[in-house]
């Protein structure tokens, strides 16, 4: 075994096997700009670190869930007479992440409330924060379902540790009992400890018709709108 082989198979004892596949590209590179032992570390730490955060991205967007990829930069916020740049660009910056705001975007089908709620799960995800996406449907789908199926539970538990939870055409359909006490315990369980996206072709006034018990709606209310921009 040469030199080359043994040191790819250290670096893969150590768990560096991103640079170890890749170990002779920065040698090579190494020896092009004949650089120092410090520099040549230096750039072998700063591949595998690049790898792993990349490697990170990954698999938190794949949990995430989005139903396509679309980021804030295709975005058409000349489309949105809505939505100030000022407003966009707050919303771009992701405090409202830290200071556990919730947002409520609202309007009918079409003017792009799903594409600018993924483009910031996307932009949250590049920050380190982890996200889900589900629509409504497939929320309480999910819900019912976690007492009897380990894929519900796994789905449950990303969602209940997630920094960001995204919750596409909110309201679209009615729910009988069970199921408005089921989002409402889960709403309970984010209350403080995540932020949420909500998008919805109806306000909130109208969100009673469709959970059907008065006391539950207030309470999803209170809990969503005490920190929220709509």
């Amino acid at each position: 075994m040469n030199q080359l082989s043994t040191l790819q198979d250290t670096l893969k004892s150590l768990r560096l096997g991103e640079t170890a596949n890749h170990l002779p590209v920065l040698l090579e590179k190494a020896k092009t700009n004949d650089d120092t032992y410090a520099s040549f570390l230096m750039n072998v730490m700063s591949y595998e670190q690049k790898r792993r955060e990349d490697k990170q991205i990954e698999r938190r967007l794949k949990w995430a869930t989005f139903p396509y990829h679309k980021t804030l930069e295709q975005f058409n916020l000349n489309e949105q007479e809505s939505l100030s740049k000022k407003q966009y660009n707050q919303l771009k910056e992701l405090l409202w992440i830290e200071q556990l705001y919730n947002l409520i975007l609202l309007g009918p089908p079409g003017v792009g409330k799903t594409h600018l709620a993924i483009g910031l799960g996307i932009q949250a995800i590049h920050q380190g924060y982890k996200v889900v996406f589900s629509s409504m449907g497939e929320l309480i789908q999910t819900l019912k379902t976690e007492e009897i199926t380990r894929k519900s539970q796994t789905r449950m538990n990303r969602i209940r540790t997630a920094d960001l939870v995204i919750i596409d055409d909110l309201m679209f359909m009615a729910m009988n009992q069970k199921e408005a006490n089921l989002f409402f315990h889960l709403i309970n369980e984010l209350y403080n400890n995540a932020c949420v996206i909500l998008t919805s072709n109806k306000a909130p006034k109208e969100w009673g018709e469709l959970l059907g018990d008065p006391a539950i709606t207030t309470a999803i209310l209170d809990r969503i709108m005490h920190r929220a921009e709509i």
